[in-house]
């Protein structure tokens, strides 16, 4: 294992488009919606073989920096870093990148930016790709990531467009051209048709150095607050500096605010499965179907039903239904979701509407 490579792990989601089985007191990452183990403690467990415990660093927000720090006891309680307020991935890594810093106590260090609640197949083609890629960081001025071969044209997933196809150590890597945010069904399938696009996966590995240059370049006051923190970060947590200089950063994802304009960036095609579960008819990845392509993990019974996504954790509750199409039904204790499935996508303006009615915001 590398003592020179730090993961750090995105955690401070809430898992909106999961509503109503994620709340903001229980957001995604710490679900058990797939598996045994809820989707964070996956995440952690995928690393073992590649990067210590002690070199984990996970960025949550601070409400769920205790339930982390007791559900991951293998890793030092001041790994699990709480933001005081969201301000979106650019932050987050800008954050990260002065805690490996100061932690590492050079810029040659090399960060793993992985996201906490994406699903992996083949954990250890995963990690081979991973050391590929921090074999390669390392040895270049780049930020290199990882790119995921379509299966369809889906408009849930980025794109990156790869350009000229580089063979390191026998790998399929090649330069980006561009990172393309979700398209329309349209413009992915004519994305797909050109035949040199792949899936963004969200994981991105380079030298502090390196994404300290970048941020110079692109967006100075994430520079400025990443070096600072280096400075100024202990173990315990934020000084009231660090907290109101977060507090007054951008809010911007790291795509936007670095990964568009960055120079030389390279792209790994992955060897491994992935999903990064986006909304509820992820459930279609991963769930059998009957035999009308009803998707179903609950206690249910439906009449000429088709094409269908049911979920709920009650045993004792009943879900029934008749003649639905194309439906998503998702029950909980206090809240029961109907939607069409191409409509899963309104569940955040839904949730906007009831934060608006004082007498409903118990149900977010």
């Amino acid at each position: 294992m590398g003592k020179n490579i730090y993961a750090v792990i995105m955690a401070g989601g809430r898992g909106e488009r999961f509503w109503p089985e994620c709340r903001a007191a229980h957001p995604k990452q710490l679900k058990k919606l797939f598996g045994n183990a809820p989707l964070i403690e996956q995440t952690v467990l995928r690393l073992q073989g590649l990067v210590p415990p002690e070199n984990i660093l996970i960025v949550t927000n601070e409400e769920y920096t205790a339930h982390i720090r007791a559900l991951l006891p293998q890793l030092p309680e001041e790994h699990v870093i709480g933001e005081p307020c969201a301000r979106d991935t650019a932050p987050c890594v800008a954050l990260a990148a002065g805690i490996v810093k100061a932690y590492a106590a050079s810029e040659d260090a090399l960060m793993i930016l992985l996201p906490a609640d994406h699903l992996i197949v083949n954990q250890q083609a995963m990690i081979a790709d991973l050391q590929a890629c921090a074999d390669t960081a390392a040895g270049r001025h780049a930020v290199v990531t990882l790119g995921i071969t379509p299966s369809e044209p889906s408009p849930n997933y980025g794109y990156i467009v790869c350009g000229k196809p580089l063979h390191r150590s026998g790998r399929k890597f090649s330069e980006v051209k561009c990172f393309t945010e979700k398209p329309s069904k349209e413009k992915a399938q004519q994305m797909l048709a050109q035949g040199n696009c792949k899936w963004n996966s969200g994981m991105f590995v380079f030298s502090v150095k390196t994404i300290l240059e970048e941020m110079h370049l692109q967006t100075p006051e994430l520079c400025r607050f990443a070096e600072n923190t280096a400075r100024v970060w202990t173990a315990e947590t934020f000084s009231p500096e660090c907290r109101q200089a977060f507090a007054e950063l951008p809010k911007i994802s790291f795509d936007y605010a670095i990964m568009e304009h960055a120079s030389g960036t390279l792209m790994l095609e992955a060897e491994f499965g992935w999903d990064d579960i986006g909304n509820w008819t992820s459930l279609r990845n991963h769930f059998s179907a009957d035999a009308d392509n009803n998707v179903i993990h609950a206690s249910a019974e439906l009449l000429d039903c088709r094409d269908c996504i049911v979920f709920s954790e009650d045993e004792n509750r009943l879900i029934a239904g008749i003649d639905l199409r194309e439906m998503v039904v998702i029950q909980t204790p206090d809240v029961t979701l109907v939607a069409p499935s191409s409509s899963t996508e309104k569940i955040k303006l839904l949730l906007r509407k009831l934060a608006a009615e004082k007498e409903k915001q118990k149900y977010i």
